[in-house]
């Protein structure tokens, strides 16, 4: 298990790595590249991730609570029970995302990212965004 609180990894490559339970606290990964990577059960609260890929990450189980989102890719993210309490998502991709067991997870914050195409919802939020907010699950 990694320690990494308040660590800057601004724009490192991380490709695939193994962060299970990691605890990344206020860690500083913005424009950093995840992809791939395993962040299951890992504690990124308040961690800053603007515009970093984290397409096709494992965020199970995951702490994402009041973490900087914005402009992030999340595409094709797993984010099965996840908490996302207060998390600032602006401008992010979550095509393809599966959301629908994501814990804390608001309209006010889904009607500020740049897209939920074919994201995965639960059924009570995907209802009011797809009539609110119709343009974000169409294709980019």
């Amino acid at each position: 298990m990694y320690i990494l609180e308040r660590k800057d990894l601004r724009g490192a490559n991380l490709q695939g790595f193994d962060f299970s339970g990691a605890i990344l606290i206020k860690a500083d990964l913005s424009e950093a590249n995840l992809s791939g990577a395993d962040l299951f059960e890992a504690i990124l609260y308040r961690a800053n991730l603007t515009g970093a890929d984290l397409s096709r990450t494992i965020l199970i189980k995951a702490d994402i609570s009041e973490a900087i989102l914005c402009r992030a890719n999340f595409s094709g993210a797993d984010f099965y029970r996840a908490d996302l309490y207060r998390a600032d998502l602006s401008k992010t991709d979550l095509s393809g995302a599966d959301l629908k067991k994501a814990k804390n997870l608001t309209i006010d914050q889904l009607s500020k990212v740049k897209t939920l195409y074919k994201a995965e919802l639960d059924e009570s939020l995907h209802s009011v965004l797809i009539e609110k907010y119709p343009a974000l699950f169409e294709e980019p």
